[in-house]
């Protein structure tokens, strides 16, 4: 199905992905939710619906907690554009830095308000940071590695064919271990659908069982690895730490930057994913009406 032109809107579909990937793989700044793979795997979480102004970018509508919301990755619509979608959409999510800084003045001259989105920002880590887990700021990580090291037999290998049974197996167990669904349904399609998504991954093994996975793709022209998903039993302490290490060494040398993604503005995650040291964020912005 192609994408319709605007103002009509079509939900997301796999067919689409020759329309959207190759635009959305240009971008540059790496906001993790523009990727055609995160799109469509929360199309059924947000109500995600496409459409395209020829020749100019693609537009995204959702929904989240009973407010309509828009998504524009390639450039932010034309006033009049933005005056009609604003008609039944509360806000612009997700504008990337660099279309801030070119268009803000434009949309506040316009009667819009900017704001940070502070909640949505992807959290950057240096590779080789992570990697390495060198220096005092990463002494408890390296303990919690050591001691995962020390105190099991462990195996790293490739999802592939071969493997994605298991990381299945580790993602059904991981629910019941939470007892919430979660993120479960799009963890799960990815896992079938990881192939044609162009999504890379790993599956760990503890004594020769699987108990974790991690799983995303390359963005930002593929300087920087989004980490879409990642799953573990908690059976093993200190296997976060060490999937975490061991997938940023298996990933190319040419990969600069690790995103793995927003807080969502929950305390104990963003003090969680600080602790890894960032070298820098995503930043995102918000446009709504004045």
């Amino acid at each position: 199905m192609k994408i319709p032109e605007y103002p009509e809107f079509a939900p997301i579909g796999i067919e689409m992905r020759d329309e959207l990937y190759p635009s959305l793989n240009l971008l540059s700044d790496g906001v993790s939710e523009f990727t055609f793979s995160n799109l469509y795997l929360f199309r059924n979480t947000y109500g995600y619906r496409a459409s395209h102004i020829l020749g100019k970018t693609f537009l995204i509508s959702g929904e989240k907690r009973g407010e309509r919301f828009f998504l524009a990755p390639c450039c932010v619509p034309e006033n009049e554009t933005l005056e009609t979608l604003f008609l039944d959409h509360a806000y612009l999510k997700n504008m990337s830095e660099t279309q801030c800084l070119a268009e803000r003045i434009r949309l506040e001259a316009a009667g819009y308000q900017v704001h940070e989105d502070r909640d949505n920002f992807d959290y950057l880590y240096d590779r080789h940071d992570l990697a390495e887990l060198s220096g005092k700021a990463y002494h408890k990580k390296r303990n919690l590695v050591n001691a995962f090291i020390n105190s099991y037999s462990y195996e790293q290998k490739t999802l592939d064919s071969g493997t994605v049974g298991d990381a299945v197996s580790v993602l059904d167990r991981w629910r019941e271990e939470k007892g919430v669904d979660g993120d479960f349904a799009a963890a799960r399609e990815a896992l079938e659908l990881y192939e044609p998504l162009g999504m890379r991954g790993a599956v760990y093994y503890v004594d020769g069982k699987p108990a974790g996975y991690a799983l995303g793709e390359p963005i930002s022209k593929a300087r920087m690895f989004a980490v879409h998903f990642e799953k573990a039993l908690g059976a093993y302490k200190g296997i976060y730490q060490f999937i975490n290490q061991a997938f940023a060494q298996s990933l190319p040398a040419y990969i600069k930057h690790v995103n793995r993604e927003q807080d969502l503005g929950d305390e104990g995650l963003r003090q969680a994913k600080m602790t890894y040291r960032p070298v820098g964020f995503v930043r995102k912005f918000r446009v709504m009406p004045a």
